[in-house]
């Protein structure tokens, strides 16, 4: 992960005692977490985006065999990130289900889990083009989009420049070229006016963010922070190859 220490940067990354980067958007100080929650200090506000729970039942009811704990390790580390950052407000920003059925395949735990983390604190459901029923015996409110502390929060990113948008939907990853071989890890993207979120669910994947789906979207070459084992690397956009 050598390739990841010094990027060239055009924008203020700090290091944060979490692991993650600390910067801003559009002016808002925000934190990118190692686990890929992204942290709004202003209002204390974790987000994550495309938990895609129960992704591998899905795949089992067509046939391909998955192991059947990815909603229990996708629970468990947003339990953890929960617990470390004590959030006044948690928002599942879309696609938290992988299809309209899921809610109903989750084990009794898993629907504990959720609920408990509903009475923690304010939960909100951004629904997603995967879920777009929202949840129907779970918790929480259920939202389209929101905007908070100027930011507006959605599943989908929409098309041109979207100043103060942070959405999920794309699943962005990065692919680092070293002397030694390449990396591709998870990533936030963002020119500092608007930011895609990594998928935080154990089975979500990743498209490249050189993919022409991003073409478009920033206003400048934006930068990655690539997700470590245990911290969020800065990428500049000429460290980042194509797949």
């Amino acid at each position: 992960m050598s390739a990841l220490a010094q990027p060239r940067q055009p924008y203020a990354f700090g290091a944060s005692p979490c692991g993650g980067l600390r910067t801003t958007l559009l002016g808002v100080d925000v934190i990118l977490r190692a686990s890929g929650a992204l942290w709004i200090e202003q209002t204390r506000m974790l987000v994550v985006a495309d938990l895609h729970l129960e992704k591998g039942s899905s795949f089992a009811m067509r046939g391909q065999m998955l192991p059947p704990y990815d909603t229990r390790d996708t629970l468990t580390r947003l339990a953890a990130e929960v617990g470390a950052a004590a959030p006044q407000v948690v928002v599942l920003l879309g696609d938290t289900f992988h299809d309209r059925t899921s809610e109903a395949r989750l084990a009794e735990d898993d629907a504990q889990r959720l609920r408990d983390l509903a009475g923690l604190t304010r939960l909100i459901w951004v629904i997603g083009n995967h879920d777009a029923d929202g949840p129907q015996a779970l918790p929480g409110e259920v939202a389209d989009e929101l905007t908070v502390a100027g930011l507006t929060l959605r599943h989908e990113p929409q098309g041109g420049l979207q100043p103060g948008e942070v959405a999920g939907h794309l699943h962005p990853c990065a692919r680092v070229v070293a002397s030694r071989g390449s990396v591709r890890r998870r990533c936030f993207v963002t020119d500092g006016e608007r930011m895609v979120v990594p998928a935080f669910g154990a089975y979500a994947g990743g498209l490249s963010v050189r993919d022409q789906a991003f073409t478009g979207f920033f206003s400048r070459d934006p930068l990655c922070g690539a997700l470590g084992a245990d911290r969020v690397h800065a990428v500049g956009w000429r460290s980042v190859a194509g797949d």
